[in-house]
């Protein structure tokens, strides 16, 4: 299916590794191009010598997104480069473990500005560029909102908030015509997540254990296919789908994970 993205600009943040990586390598095959905003310099470039190694075309800004003067710095940066931008991907984030009676006030305040208040500043600062595109935003959540999972309350906290404004947006931008939607995410076998299993004692056994409770083919979902997914939601192919959360996640939420197959 062709997008019809070609040439059109999408801000990706945390677009260097992991789930930011694989839609900024979608898009690419889809001849958009993706622009990354990410604080890891190196990263950054290699992220855009891979998608050049693919034949695609991507640029990039480094900046560290859990200050608020670095997600202004970056979109004042995009801004006076691009007179229009397509798409914005919200996907930057760190579950970073701040739990209820480990945590403090200090701890949970960072991590909101690492997991959710930098959807809001670069949201706010493109804003007008997107209007003139009637651009799409798609904004990446966790299943953490929902489940919840024990020692992170920060982290569920902020997908929370990433719901809510997903939908919120919708609502306040119906009239420029540009849609908001979020992918919610499970279990996917990103770097970071690799980094996580590697601290248990026998980490294939406890990643057995996780793949078993995924009720569609009791497997870890792929990068590649939430970015399938972010994709079409920023095509006008989903030209009547906002205000959705979608959940890309083998039926890991809502369907029964102890029905034997």
């Amino acid at each position: 299916m062709d997008l019809q993205l070609k040439d059109k600009l999408i801000i990706v943040t945390g677009g260097a590794k992991g789930i930011g990586l694989g839609i900024c390598k979608v898009l690419a095959m889809e001849k958009a191009i993706p622009f990354i905003v990410g604080r890891n310099e190196r990263d950054n470039i290699n992220a855009v010598e891979e998608i050049a190694g693919l034949g695609g075309k991507a640029y990039f800004y480094t900046t560290d997104l859990s200050e608020p003067e670095g997600c202004k710095k970056a979109s004042e940066y995009i801004n006076g480069q691009f007179d229009i931008i397509h798409g914005l991907v919200n996907n930057a984030g760190i579950n970073d473990g701040v739990g209820l009676a480990g945590g403090s006030y200090e701890k949970f305040v960072a991590s909101l500005h690492k997991n959710l208040i930098h959807y809001y500043l670069m949201a706010h600062y493109l804003l007008p560029s997107l209007i003139k595109t009637k651009g799409a935003i798609v904004n990446i959540g966790s299943k953490t909102a929902e489940t919840g999972q024990g020692n992170t309350s920060a982290y569920a906290a902020a997908n929370g908030g990433r719901n809510a404004l997903t939908r919120e947006w919708a609502v306040e931008l119906l009239p420029h015509g540009i849609r908001v939607n979020a992918i919610i995410v499970a279990e996917c076998f990103t770097p970071l997540y690799e980094k996580w299993i590697s601290t248990f004692e026998h980490p294939a056994q406890k990643l057995n254990a996780i793949t078993q409770n995924i009720p569609f083919g009791k497997r870890m979902t792929t990068a590649e296919e939430i970015a399938n997914t972010a994709a079409f939601l920023l095509s006008e192919k989903s030209s009547h789908t906002t205000g959705q959360l979608i959940h890309v996640d083998g039926g890991y939420v809502h369907l029964d994970r102890a029905i034997e197959k």
